[in-house]
C-alpha cells in the first residue's frame, strides 16, 4: 500500500511532498514526521527505499507507507497528556512520533506479536534517544512494548484515550477494539479494507468515518494453550510513580527550553532547492523572460526619425545603455542557474540549545549529564 506521492531524496522532501499532497495538514504532526528520519528504522541495505511512499517488509519487521501513517496521525488527534495503545506496534516508528505529542505525562504503550520486532524497536528507541537532538527539542513520552497477540487483551483491563491497529480488522472483533476506548476516545484501525476513524461519544454511543481504501495484513488469530484457554497479555502500568529526580528532570528541562527567546526552535532546511523544483520554477520563467527579451530586441529597431531624417543621438545612447544593462541581467541570471543546477541540497546544522544550556551549568558533571538523559553529542 502506498504510492500516493512522489519519493522524496531524504526525509525532508518526503514530508514536503506529504504535505503538497495534504495527508499531512497538522503543523503538530509535521513537527513529529519532521523530527524522526524514516531510514533509521529501516535495515542498512534497504536504507535507500525509506523515502519512498511504499510500504516495507524484511521478515517480521514491517512499515506501512509513509501516506498511511500521515492519515493515521492526523486521524488521532493526539494532544499532550493522553493515553495511546499501539497494536501491532512493529518498529516503533509510529509510537516514537506519538511521544513527541503526548509529552512526558502521557502513556505511549505497544503490544506487538514477534519478540524479535520487540527487540528491534527498543533499539531503535535507544538510538533516537541517544543520538536524535529532536529528543531536545521535544517533551517526550518513551513507549513501553509488550510481547503478545493484540486479541488476547483481558477485557478488564485498563482503556485509552487513543488507540491504533497495525494490522487488518474484520467485523466480528470490532467490537473487542471498541471496549479499549474510554468515553471520548478515538480508535483508528483498517476496518474492511478501509482505513476507519471511529470515536467513543457515549458508553454505547459512537461515530464511525471512513477514511481512504487500504490493504493490510489480516489480524493474527490467537492460538490456545494446551487447557484451551488463550494467553492474557498483560498491558503495562497505565501510570507509574515517578521520583522526585525524575520530576525534577523534567521540570527543569521545560524550564530551559522556555527560557531565554521562547521554545527551542525545529530544525530547518536552508540553502538551495532541490533541482527538480528548480527546473520547475525555470521553466516557469521561461515564458515571460524571453517575452521580455523580444520586448527588448524590438527597442533595437530604428524609431521614428527627426526633422531631417537623422536618428536623435540622446535616444540612441539611452537604447545602447538600456541594452547592456539588459545583458548584463541576463547573463547573471543564466550563470546563477547554471551555478545552482549544479548544486546540491545545503542543510544548516542547527545548534542543540538545551544541551548548550544544560552544559553552561555550575552543576556536577554527572548532574549534568543526568539532565541530558546521558545522550551523546
Amino acid at each position: 500500500m502506498g504510492g500516493a506521492v512522489s519519493a522524496g531524496e531524504d526525509n525532508d522532501e518526503l514530508i514536503d511532498n506529504l504535505k503538497e499532497a495534504q495527508y499531512i495538514r497538522s503543523d503538530l504532526v509535521e513537527h513529529a514526521f519532521r523530527a524522526i528520519d524514516r531510514a533509521d528504522y529501516y535495515l542498512e541495505e534497504f536504507r535507500d527505499s525509506a523515502y519512498k511512499d511504499l510500504a516495507w517488509r524484511h521478515g517480521n519487521i514491517h512499515l506501512s507507507a509513509p501516506c498511511i501513517y500521515s492519515e493515521v496521525m492526523e486521524a488521532l488527534d493526539l494532544q499532550p497528556g493522553l493515553s495511546f495503545l499501539n497494536l501491532g506496534s512493529g518498529t516503533g516508528y509510529l509510537s516514537t512520533m506519538v511521544g513527541l505529542i503526548l509529552g512526558p505525562f502521557g502513556v505511549n504503550h505497544g503490544v506487538e506479536l514477534h519478540e524479535d520486532v520487540i527487540e528491534y524497536a527498543y533499539q531503535k528507541l535507544d538510538f533516537f534517544i541517544k543520538t536524535n537532538d529532536s529528543f531536545d527539542r521535544f517533551e517526550f513520552c518513551e513507549p513501553s512494548f509488550v510481547v503478545g497477540n493484540c486479541l488476547e487483551i483481558a477485557p478488564e483491563s485498563r482503556q485509552y484515550d487513543r488507540v491504533y491497529c497495525g494490522a487488518g480488522v474484520q467485523r466480528e472483533h470490532e467490537d473487542y477494539m471498541k471496549k479499549l476506548l474510554k468515553v471520548g476516545g478515538i480508535l483508528v484501525l483498517p476496518l474492511e479494507e478501509k482505513l476507519t476513524k471511529i470515536t467513543r461519544t457515549g458508553y454505547n454511543t459512537w461515530e464511525t468515518r471512513k477514511i481512504i481504501a487500504v490493504s493490510f495484513a489480516p489480524l493474527v488469530l490467537p492460538k490456545h494453550r494446551e487447557n484451551g484457554k488463550p494467553r492474557a497479555v498483560s498491558l503495562p502500568a497505565m501510570f507509574e510513580v515517578r521520583s522526585l529526580q525524575d520530576l525534577a528532570r523534567i521540570t527543569i528541562r521545560h524550564i530551559l527550553k522556555k527560557s531565554g527567546s521562547g521554545s527551542l526552535p525545529l530544525p530547518r532546511r536552508t540553502g538551495l532547492k532541490r533541482r527538480n523544483h528548480l527546473k520547475q520554477r525555470r521553466e516557469h520563467r521561461d515564458t515571460p523572460l524571453l517575452t521580455n527579451s523580444y520586448l527588448f530586441m524590438s527597442r533595437l529597431i530604428p524609431g521614428p526619425m527627426d526633422n531631417n531624417n537623422n536618428q536623435s543621438s540622446t535616444d540612441n545612447e539611452d537604447e545602447d545603455e538600456d541594452c547592456r544593462r539588459v545583458c548584463e541581467q541576463l547573463e547573471e541570471k543564466d550563470e546563477n542557474e547554471r551555478r545552482n543546477e549544479g548544486s546540491i541540497l545545503v542543510i544548516e546544522t542547527p545548534v542543540n540549545l538545551l544541551r548548550e544550556r544544560i552544559l553552561s551549568l555550575p552543576l556536577p558533571e554527572p548532574l549534568k549529564m543526568y539532565l541530558l538523559y546521558y545522550r551523546e553529542k
